[in-house]
């Protein structure tokens, strides 16, 4: 998708200070939506004004790369697929443009929650020693056990991404995410260029976003760019959740 395809000239411009010290609510709902990009712009332009675009320079879109580390038979992915209580994903993502990398927790509680831990690093390839003391002590906080090397890199996925953000006493964001590409053992899953992932992220009741995207005719799916594109790429995962979506939604490259 071009990054012209969206007109996000509407909304004001937000800085990354305001949205980071708005994302200290890192415990929160993700709620996910794979909508056409006309039904994308239809949301954009019927949020209420108080929703701003981050902006960094005169940028507005970011590119992202991120790499999944799991074990040798993709564990994690089948815990989602599993719908375990507790699930987690690692990844260290690269924000291009700035040439800046975190590593990154992202774990399911048993309420449901999405809780994100964060540090930054200029580690490659596979996990450092202060990556690993980070999940290690991140583990240990949030009462997870796993054998941490036995982690390695596993997909790649990149993307690009417009982040909308509402700040203040009732703080809300969503991102619009396209180009998605997911690629695992030479083979690629990408997102159909006349979609994009949508995600909100706030509080458990749903939010403004969540009900224009209803009146849109969309609903939240379980969708995981990393675990559905495992799903579709390695026979020995279930893919019941997304067989629907490929060759419509999910196109398959390099596939044999």
């Amino acid at each position: 998708m071009p990054d012209d395809l969206m007109d996000l000239s509407s909304l004001q411009p937000v800085s990354l200070a305001e949205v980071m010290a708005e994302a200290a609510q890192l415990t929160r709902v993700d709620r996910k939506y794979v909508v056409r990009t006309d039904t994308a712009q239809r949301l954009v332009d019927a949020l209420p004004a108080s929703y701003r675009v981050l902006t960094i320079g005169d940028r507005v879109v970011t590119t992202y790369h991120s790499t999944y580390f799991d074990t040798e038979d993709l564990a994690t992915a089948r815990a989602h697929v599993q719908r375990r209580r507790r699930r987690w994903k690692v990844r260290r993502r690269l924000y291009v443009e700035d040439g800046f990398a975190r590593i990154e927790v992202k774990a399911k509680d048993g309420r449901g929650l999405t809780v994100k831990t964060v540090a930054a690093t200029d580690a490659d390839g596979s996990l450092g020693e202060d990556e690993t003391a980070f999940l290690r002590e991140t583990f240990a906080t949030q009462g997870l056990t796993f054998d941490i090397a036995s982690l390695r890199p596993t997909m790649g996925v990149s993307y690009r991404r417009a982040t909308l953000a509402r700040t203040g006493p009732d703080p809300a964001r969503l991102t619009v995410d396209w180009a998605v590409s997911c690629r695992l053992d030479g083979r690629c899953v990408r997102l159909d260029d006349g979609h994009v992932l949508v995600e909100t992220k706030g509080e458990p009741i749903p939010g403004d976003a969540d009900r224009l995207l209803v009146r849109l005719g969309c609903r939240p799916s379980s969708f995981s760019k990393y675990v559905s594109a495992a799903a579709l790429l390695r026979d020995d995962i279930a893919d019941n959740d997304v067989r629907r979506m490929r060759g419509r939604l999910l196109h398959l490259e390099g596939a044999a």
